[in-house]
């Protein structure tokens, strides 16, 4: 597959199978594909959340896996917070996979960009408050997003 980045093509044709716009043919060839790729439509990131578990997994307690996870970033951010607190939270994302240094290669400017390119979306995005927009506002305004 010259010049295709074959994680996006099956990400495209795993979009196709659960497009309802799409013929069952078509979706054949497309799992016919897929398969050649090693992979199958079960396999799709949105059925994932953070941490890469399925989407309302629960740990042996039945707490959400990912709401879980969740807590634990929220802990690493919150002023209230003791140290040791936090120091457990770490290692508790850092066993799941959690990366907290940058990847190699990104420098501080593509970081920010980053940065700046998710409150954007936050200013687009329906499902944010208002409160949120206009945090994000804030930040793009003092941060030279704009």
């Amino acid at each position: 597959m010259s010049g295709h980045d074959e994680k996006r093509v099956a990400a495209g044709l795993k979009a196709a199978i659960h497009n309802p716009n799409v013929s069952e043919q078509a979706k054949e060839r497309v799992q016919e594909r897929l398969q050649q790729f090693g992979t199958s439509a079960e396999e799709t990131p949105s059925e994932r959340g953070a941490g890469g578990y399925p989407a309302h997994s629960t740990d042996a307690v039945g707490h959400e896996t990912n709401r879980v996870l969740g807590g634990y970033k929220a802990t690493l951010h919150n002023p209230r917070t003791s140290e040791e607190a936090k120091q457990h939270a770490r290692e508790i994302l850092e066993a799941d996979g959690y990366q907290f240094e940058r990847p190699e290669g990104i420098t501080e400017d593509e970081h920010q960009k980053r940065i700046n390119a998710g409150y954007k979306a936050a200013l687009n995005n329906p499902r944010v408050s208002d409160a949120g927009k206009q945090h994000a506002q804030e930040y793009l305004e003092q941060h030279g997003g704009f």
